[in-house]
């Protein structure tokens, strides 16, 4: 084979139709360029769009959260409010029971008194009717005197029923009524 050299005319007219008119090798590179460029731009898309979704996902579990914080917060307020309800109604019960209790102890008291008063009374009653039977007047008036003067008993403080109740003597105040009319 031989190889025959072209002109420098040749040589130079060739390279230039080369250069110039081959058209797969200028043009090769760019849309390979432009599917790189689009590609690299669907990859930030797609990245900027998971990182959106992945930002709302955090931010609606953050409001879930909030939400149910609110809601935990929101039940103890009420079971509180609740509470404090429970709590005003159970000390205006003692406070009700306290005045019950305080009332009941007077009423003792004043029981107690109107007993300690009857039994003083019925002592008294007992001596003046023993110093009757035995007819010892001037004694019986001195008790009778002494009875009517103490504060704490008195013929007021006689029973007016009859002791036992079944039978059919005389109270102990009408009987004392009936000594003092008979010594007066």
């Amino acid at each position: 084979m031989s190889h025959r050299r072209p002109n420098p005319e040749e040589a130079a007219h060739l390279q230039y139709e080369t250069e110039h008119t081959d058209p797969g090798r200028g043009k090769s590179v760019l849309p390979y360029m432009v599917i790189l460029v689009a590609a690299a731009f669907l990859l930030l898309l797609m990245a900027l769009l998971m990182q959106r979704r992945q930002s709302a996902q955090a931010t609606t579990d953050a409001l879930r959260q909030s939400s149910s914080a609110v809601e935990s917060i929101q039940n103890l307020l009420d079971e509180n409010a609740q509470l404090r309800e429970e709590s005003e109604a159970l000390e205006e019960r003692v406070a009700a029971l306290e005045k019950q209790l305080s009332d009941a102890e007077a009423a003792g008291a004043a029981a107690r008194s109107q007993a300690d008063g009857a039994a003083k009374a019925m002592g008294y009653f007992w001596q003046i009717n023993e110093a009757y039977v035995r007819q010892r007047y001037s004694l019986c008036r001195e008790l009778i005197g002494q009875f009517e003067a103490d504060p704490d008993s008195g013929p007021a403080a006689l029973p007016q029923e009859p002791y036992p109740a079944d039978n059919d003597r005389f109270s102990p105040a009408e009987r004392y009524q009936e000594i003092y009319n008979a010594l007066y």
